[in-house]
């Protein structure tokens, strides 16, 4: 699997490379050694890409530099392939899961359980706080995980809470770790870095672009058993999140608000849709405690899994 592992995180830095592009890939031979001695002609007919993407690719999988680079990150950085064993096997039945995730902190902390997302607005309201802190300071004394995008609002509460309880903290980015986003966080990303773990899916020299960040959001859900929102307008790109969420089959949890006060639109409609209303800590540990046999059942399936495409 080494050969495997050195060639998906090449493959993975190519210019031009999608993961559907990747998917096609493994499909077409699992070992990827074939990949490298196809023509660009083939590249286009096999895997359905333009003339201009194939001749990235191409020039990139024969450009040895791109090793260079992944061997320096690595002295930095952890990389975490999907064939590896420690590749965070709640992330494998996901739709489109990474071949690549960088790592830095503590990568122990992926096989923790439970793990919960906390998501919300990046513009919360003066009740945000004390309702994270309502709902979230029992679960955290109790050593759950706390995952979030280590965006503005409630994705930094969420962090900054469980930093300052000296609990257990993941931030998955929409972007590198050279390439820090917001720049008000950076503080946030040492801090997490040194107490908690933090992930991308995108090489450390990888700028954060728009797109990044819906694309991160499969990621945070799916490495938690349940997603808490904590305020969202209605028409919020929090409830991506949630859709990816649902899509997965994990839990959906909603705290309610002030009906006057837009940051609880999207949460009181998402209880009216069904998500279960979030109002007390034992609300989330109850529930845990009757999903918990369920859900550790599909984490043994997905530990002994070795399918990865």
């Amino acid at each position: 699997m080494r050969e495997v592992r050195n060639r998906l995180l090449h493959i993975h830095r190519c210019k031009g490379m999608t993961r559907k592009t990747m998917r096609l890939m493994v499909q077409f031979d699992p070992s990827l050694k074939s990949i490298y001695s196809l023509t660009q002609t083939q590249f286009i007919n096999l895997f359905s890409i333009s003339s201009e993407r194939a001749v990235n690719i191409l020039s990139d999988l024969h450009d040895y530099s791109i090793i260079r680079d992944i061997k320096k990150d690595l002295n930095h950085f952890t990389a975490i392939t999907i064939v590896d064993d420690n590749y965070p096997h709640v992330l494998k039945p996901i739709k489109d899961s990474p071949f690549v995730l960088y790592a830095v902190g503590n990568v122990e902390l992926l096989d923790d359980t439970p793990s919960l997302s906390v998501i919300g607005t990046r513009n919360p309201s003066k009740e945000a706080m004390p309702k994270l802190r309502r709902i979230l300071t029992h679960p955290i004394e109790k050593d759950w995980v706390i995952v979030s995008g280590m965006a503005k609002g409630i994705d930094s509460y969420a962090h900054r809470l469980t930093l300052y309880m000296k609990g257990k903290t993941i931030a998955e980015l929409g972007g590198g770790f050279h390439h820090i986003y917001p720049r008000q966080n950076i503080s946030l990303f040492h801090e997490i870095k040194k107490h908690g773990l933090v992930l991308s899916e995108y090489p450390p020299s990888v700028r954060p672009e728009r797109y990044h960040f819906p694309e991160r959001n499969r990621i945070i859900s799916g490495l938690s058993y349940g997603t808490l929102v904590l305020e969202a307008t209605e028409r919020s790109g929090t409830l991506i999140t949630v859709d990816q969420a649902l899509e997965q089959g994990r839990e959906v949890y909603a705290v309610p608000g002030s009906p006057i006060i837009p940051q609880t639109m999207g949460c009181h409609r998402m209880i009216q849709d069904g998500a279960m209303l979030i109002t007390h800590p034992d609300d989330l540990l109850n529930n845990w405690e009757m999903v918990k046999a369920s859900w550790e059942f599909k984490n043994k399936n997905w530990r002994e899994s070795t399918i990865y495409i």
